[in-house]
Parts: structure tokens; C-alpha cells; sequence
């Protein structure tokens, strides 16, 4: 049996640490440009969407991609969450991650 895939909550600041995994990530769209996003979570991240995302500028959204080595990420999934989204509270929930790895994610 194939072991489940691990897709850790970060946001912008945790991209350096998780090059070429699959991460889960959530912020507001700031922008769109064609296939590719700009969201704000804790800091700017590029998102090159597929054909299956549709994004809204000022909703939330949470996207399940692969981190590139520039650190944008290639979108696998993206939900939107709408526009009320308690980023502080996601902020929180990061930091409990990242804080206790060993019970939410494999190194």
C-alpha cells in the first residue's frame, strides 16, 4: 500500500523550506494574469494555475501545488473560500505545524 501524500500548511515564509514537495497554502488573491496569481499569504507568492482554478481577486483561496525552485507554486487544487477568512487565525495554525512537524508532516 503507497503512503499517503503529506501536504503541510505554510504560508509565503515557509516556501524556501519545502522546494519541489506538495504543500498546502492559503491566502487572498491580490491579482490575476492569465494562468498565473499572485496571493498574500504573510508575504506575495506566484501561483501558476491549471485549467481547473478560478480565482477571485480579494477572496481567499487555498491551493494544494508543488513549491518550484524560484518559489512560486504550480497549482494542483485551489478552493475558494470566499471573502470572510480569518488569515490570523490560519497564521496560528501554520505556526502549530511547524512547531509540532512530527505529528503533521514527515520531514
Amino acid at each position: 500500500m503507497a503512503e499517503p501524500i503529506s501536504t503541510p500548511r505554510i504560508t509565503s515564509n515557509y516556501l524556501d523550506s519545502f522546494t519541489n514537495r506538495t504543500i498546502r497554502i492559503t491566502g487572498k488573491v491580490t491579482q490575476l494574469r492569465g494562468e498565473q496569481a499572485t496571493i498574500d499569504s504573510d508575504g506575495p507568492v506566484t501561483a501558476h494555475l491549471n485549467r481547473d482554478a478560478h480565482l477571485t481577486v480579494g477572496h481567499a483561496v487555498e491551493i494544494v501545488g508543488k513549491v518550484n525552485q524560484d518559489l512560486s507554486v504550480k497549482v494542483l487544487m485551489a478552493v475558494d473560500m470566499g471573502r470572510e477568512f480569518d488569515f490570523e487565525v490560519y497564521k496560528a495554525v501554520v505556526e502549530a505545524t511547524h512547531r509540532y512537524k512530527e505529528i503533521f508532516y514527515s520531514t
